[in-house]
């Protein structure tokens, strides 16, 4: 997803004029040529990741449609402040665009992961929020996102699907059944293992926000169960105000809020959080038999 990410940027600062990039050092050799070539719009403020952002507040005032690219922790976490204030508070846009997820970057320890960022923009006003579940989606959503002025956060990972579904920023039934299980981005395969023999109704988006809540009353018969790539239970407002006036229970499933004190990989991460086929497997047949 990275380096699709790298290729559909450069390209976009090559086709399009009103498009710039702000770097903290992060990527900045993978967009060397981009920043040869376009040495006013491709900015790199070295590790300063709150400049980073309000430079991009400050060329979207000016009209521009900055991109801001970083490590989730880093772009997210710390730089917070900024993107309430020199984005929101001012109401312009940029697109963040994050590397590392919740625990990619595991192998650098904590300070690399960000299970908690799509819940701290949750805190802020009109933010989109892509989550693809594999590198072919990626483009379409960095593209569309050059298109208006919006506030758009991009959360890349290294786990993605076996295949990609493009038009899924609204919930896409992709196994139909039984109660809703809706799987988020990266998400999509482990449930499919995990439920391949249950009688389940399954729907995926890389869009959480906004949620498709229409889409979720159509699809949701009594039960649903969220499985997020990111803290557990981030979308229970937004599934709780969609369902409003439905009788339904509700599961949400994603990474715990105590900390996995270990390195490793992704994989390893994952298994810890229960978030394998195996993990997602015993929580869902018990809530829902």
């Amino acid at each position: 997803m990275r380096d699709t990410f790298v290729a559909t940027t450069t390209e976009l600062l090559d086709e399009d004029p009103r498009t710039a990039l702000v770097l903290a050092d992060i990527s900045a050799d993978s967009f060397a040529p981009a920043m040869r070539r376009h040495p006013d719009r491709v900015l790199n403020v070295g590790i300063r990741e709150q400049l980073m952002t309000g430079v991009a507040g400050g060329l979207a005032l000016t009209g521009m449609r900055p991109y801001v690219h970083s490590y989730a922790p880093f772009v997210v976490d710390r730089a917070y402040e900024q993107i309430k204030l020199d984005l929101g508070h001012q109401d312009v846009g940029a697109v963040l665009v994050s590397i590392g997820a919740s625990y990619d970057g595991a192998a650098s320890g904590y300070t690399h992961q960000s299970p908690g960022d799509v819940q701290l923009l949750d805190t802020l006003e009109g933010w989109t929020v892509h989550v693809p579940g594999h590198r072919d989606e990626v483009p379409p959503l960095l593209r569309d996102a050059a298109r208006h002025d919006d506030r758009v956060y991009v959360r890349l990972s290294e786990q993605e699907n076996t295949r990609p579904y493009a038009d899924s920023t609204r919930l896409r039934v992709i196994k139909r059944g039984g109660p809703l299980i809706v799987a988020v981005g990266p998400m999509l395969d482990p449930v499919l293992e995990a439920t391949r023999d249950l009688d389940v109704t399954v729907a995926y988006t890389n869009t959480p926000r906004p949620l498709d809540a229409e889409g979720l009353r159509l699809l949701a018969q009594g039960d649903v169960i969220m499985v997020e790539p990111y803290l557990a239970g981030t979308s229970a407002r937004q599934v709780a105000e969609a369902l409003g006036g439905i009788p339904h229970r509700a599961l949400h499933l994603g990474v715990a809020r105590e900390e996995v004190r270990r390195y490793g990989t992704w994989r390893d991460h994952a298994r810890a959080q229960g978030l394998d086929a195996a993990g997602l497997r015993a929580p869902i047949t018990e809530f829902l038999w």
